[in-house]
């Protein structure tokens, strides 16, 4: 997936979300998560400015969605006593946290998974799994997928914002 998909497929991932946060009335961490989970949309693509690094390796599989969870984690962890904020879910900040960097990372997996190429969802176990519904480049797929996100999010808010169920 280009980049175009990968917003696509965060978006999809985030309208459930998105809608259950709004109407759960937490519209400021709706707008959190959604700003950080399209900012991130293309954070396991860091591979290519990476020498060494081979595109699809280690910056996408499950232990990197972890490594980026456990920041997040972290950073709430140091936010947490200074800032007393409810939590979604009745989750504590930290665990917060680290579902909002691992689930970043793993809409990016969805993207990918669905292209011939795969995602070693296991790494560094040799192992790559593969949807094979269309290639990375397709501008049918790409643009399909972005306009679905956008539909899907535009819907969620405005079913939440009027109270209607989905």
């Amino acid at each position: 997936m280009y980049k175009r998909g990968h917003l696509g497929v965060a978006m999809l991932t985030l309208a459930p979300i998105t809608f259950w946060l709004l109407t759960a009335g937490y519209p400021v961490f709706a707008v959190l998560v959604a700003g950080t989970v399209l900012y991130l949309a293309m954070l396991p693509d860091v591979d290519h400015r990476i020498p060494g690094i081979p595109h699809r390796g280690p910056t996408h599989s499950l232990l990197f969605a972890g490594v980026v969870g456990g920041v997040f984690a972290g950073a709430a962890s140091l936010v947490e006593p200074v800032l007393s904020v409810a939590v979604p879910g009745g989750v504590s900040m930290v665990a917060f946290g680290f579902l909002l960097g691992f689930g970043s990372v793993v809409a990016h997996l969805l993207g990918d998974v669905i292209t011939p190429a795969g995602v070693n969802f296991l790494w560094p176990y040799p192992r790559e799994w593969s949807l094979y519904l269309t290639t990375a480049d397709s501008t049918l797929w790409n643009w399909g997928l972005f306009v679905l996100g956008v539909f899907a999010m535009g819907a969620s808010v405005a079913f939440a914002v009027r109270g209607l169920p989905i």
